[in-house]
């Protein structure tokens, strides 16, 4: 129906966690359902109405990333958020790579959740937008060759070390550069980056 409030599925190990997200997004009239596991959303999906899925990357049994994959093998068109901790960035590269809408690292802001939750809801209601796209080209114009080394690196989801190795500069070079290039390719954080940039060139 389509008046239905749209029901975000919570998939998360860590009690406390998943019930604190849940009590966010209730506050902010969104129906939340959520799962101690992976394989119970599995379980549970037959009988699940459509929304978004919000799931954290590392649990047992089955990791995020392996949910994410099993969710496309099924052609589930939930649109996916993925919620990580420090040290995950390269996983949730690769992951928005195979079709997240976002990741958002721990801990995170209220506004920081709702504002990708807003952006999944929308995910599936139009394609992108030519005009942004363009806007998105031109701004890897103003990179200098460096710059679009390091994004090459980060949208690859190499963390920083792998990209000062690659590169023969230092891990904290490659914080400035990254620093520079975020700031010329207007994107808030790391994710925001990695989609804009995987939105005009693909997730080849």
């Amino acid at each position: 129906m389509s008046d239905a409030p749209p029901v975000v599925h919570v998939v998360d190990d860590d009690e406390s966690a998943r019930e604190s997200l849940a009590f966010l997004l209730e506050s902010a009239d969104f129906e939340v359902v959520t799962y101690a596991s992976a394989p119970a959303f599995l379980d549970a999906l037959a009988d699940a109405r459509p929304g978004v899925v919000i799931t954290d990357v590392r649990m047992p049994e089955m990791s995020g990333q392996e949910l994410v994959a099993r969710l496309a093998a099924l052609k589930v068109r939930m649109p996916i958020i993925m919620i990580t901790g420090h040290g995950d960035i390269p996983m949730a590269v690769e992951a928005m790579r195979s079709g997240v809408v976002d990741f958002i690292e721990k801990p995170f802001s209220e506004a920081r959740m709702l504002d990708a939750l807003s952006r999944a809801l929308k995910a599936t209601e139009a394609a992108p937008v030519t005009d942004d796209q363009a806007a998105v080209l031109h701004r890897l114009e103003t990179l200098s060759e460096r710059e679009r080394q390091v994004l090459d690196g980060v949208v690859a989801g190499h963390a920083n070390k792998v990209i000062a190795r690659e590169l023969g500069i230092s891990p904290r070079t490659v914080e400035i550069y990254r620093a520079k290039l975020m700031t010329k390719m207007q994107a808030d954080n790391l994710a925001a980056l990695v989609r804009m940039t995987l939105s005009v060139r693909g997730p080849a």
